[in-house]
């Protein structure tokens, strides 16, 4: 059930390995990349920012030292996601009063990726202070869905995976609290990878509310790449890792999963329960041993209140409530241990299963609405559910910590799904193996 593909368009380490051998130059690589932004954006509007003219003059550099042994990505066209800092472009958080805010170097990512031998030729859409399902703002408009102009690419980083799976640009780095590289991922039919909490760099990531101040990163909040196969989504992940990262190389048929597709308070529309359960299928024919329920599972409402309240907490850094009250440091401290319950909850787990399969959200991609996703109600299986029940299968992965890849594994329609595939913490780029294994069987 192979889903629906919109560019045939090389990936990231192929386009870097056809400059390596001569086939084209990291000018004709952007120039190429700007061109299909040109034919394309006017439908999608995925690139907010566009900076081509640097692009150009960077991609010329790179031609006149040539490539490094530690550049995979020399010459390779990319964007990022508004809100990470790029010097001399304007960081907005999709706030017109911010449209001004230039900033003034690179966010620490961003340094990598161009260390690496990227060319950053913009930046992509968001939702205003990034907290969406839908990427839409006042300064730059509203992103539509590759696969459906209807339809929302998800969000908050629903530019990044729009550009991808239009074929605009290979590779992208957005950013996940409550599925903002997981949900867009699944909503346009590429792979999303949400790290481990704390794996790669937020430094240069923050609202231009608190510009120039160094912030401690914000609790769950993680920086992730996307892209269109597994392999360029591993490199990318290392590339921004701050850390060197082991795998197992363990194969998949070796190994035991807890497949989840049911959650209180959280139910699936058979859009989405009927891909996944065809790969589930797939690879229990293939001699995966598969679960599908477990006495090991932490208490998923229990965690999913506690991950709503320490995620609006740290995206609010502390304010006032809707109703006046102010969070306590007794209530952070409670949320903590909470949240290391659940870790430890999960650790156990793991010791039993290798990965945890789930939806990345309980439906596909949602129609255009104006306002924010999460104050409508989604159509599941002919019942109006209140939106935020969705943020269930977020959090499975983000109030744990824990690591997560979305691989596209089918399509009701022509909308694609996406299934997350979780690991144990620091085990990222077995998850991306492990998703790379199941594309392989699903989509061959």
């Amino acid at each position: 059930m192979a889903y629906p593909k919109l560019t045939d368009k090389p990936g990231a380490l192929e386009t870097a390995a056809a400059i390596r051998a001569g086939e084209l130059s990291p000018t004709q690589a952007v120039d190429a990349a700007i061109g299909r932004v040109e034919e394309l954006d006017a439908h999608v509007n995925a690139i907010a920012v566009q900076d081509f003219e640097r692009a150009l003059e960077a991609a010329k550099a790179l031609e006149a030292t040539g490539p490094g042994s530690d550049q995979p990505l020399f010459g390779v066209p990319m964007t990022v996601k508004e809100s990470f800092d790029v010097a001399g472009l304007p960081t907005t958080y999709g706030h017109e009063r911010y449209a001004e805010n230039i900033a003034q170097n690179d966010a620490q990512l961003v340094q990598r990726l161009k260390a690496a031998g990227a060319v950053i030729i913009g930046k992509s859409n968001v939702p205003p202070d990034l907290t969406d399902w839908q990427s839409n703002n006042p300064v730059y408009g509203r992103t539509n869905n590759p696969h459906d102009h209807a339809r929302s690419p998800g969000g908050s980083s629903g530019g990044s995976a729009a550009a991808v799976a239009s074929g605009m640009v290979a590779a992208e780095y957005g950013t996940d609290i409550g599925g903002s590289v997981r949900v867009p991922a699944h909503f346009c039919g590429v792979w999303g990878h949400k790290p481990s909490w704390g794996l790669t760099s937020k430094r240069g990531h923050q609202s231009p509310a608190r510009s120039g101040q160094v912030l401690h990163d914000a609790y769950l909040s993680v920086a992730g790449p996307f892209a269109r196969n597994g392999e360029d989504l591993a490199a990318l992940l290392q590339i921004g890792a701050e850390r060197p990262l082991a795998r197992t190389a363990k194969p998949l048929a070796q190994c035991r999963v807890l497949a989840l597709t049911e959650a209180e308070g959280a139910p699936v529309d058979a859009s989405v329960q009927g891909p996944i359960d065809a790969a589930i299928a797939l690879l229990d024919k293939a001699g995966v041993r598969i679960d599908r329920t477990s006495d090991l599972l932490p208490d998923l409402a229990g965690d999913h209140r506690q991950y709503l309240r320490m995620m609006n907490t740290s995206m609010e850094r502390g304010a006032p409530r809707a109703d006046g009250t102010t969070p306590s440091a007794t209530e952070w401290f409670d949320l903590l241990d909470a949240q290391a319950v659940s870790e430890h909850a999960w650790e156990h787990l793991f010791e039993t299963y290798d990965f945890v399969l789930a939806p990345p959200a309980s439906v596909l991609a949602t129609p255009h609405v104006e306002g924010s996703v999460f104050r409508t109600k989604l159509d599941i299986n002919g019942t109006m559910v209140p939106a935020p029940s969705a943020l269930v299968w977020a959090g499975i992965a983000t109030f744990p910590n824990l690591p997560s890849t979305v691989v596209p594994i089918g399509h009701t329609s022509d909308l694609p799904c996406g299934m997350q595939v979780i690991g144990p913490r620091l085990a990222d780029l077995d998850c991306i193996d492990a998703a790379i294994g199941i594309d392989r069987l699903v989509n061959g």
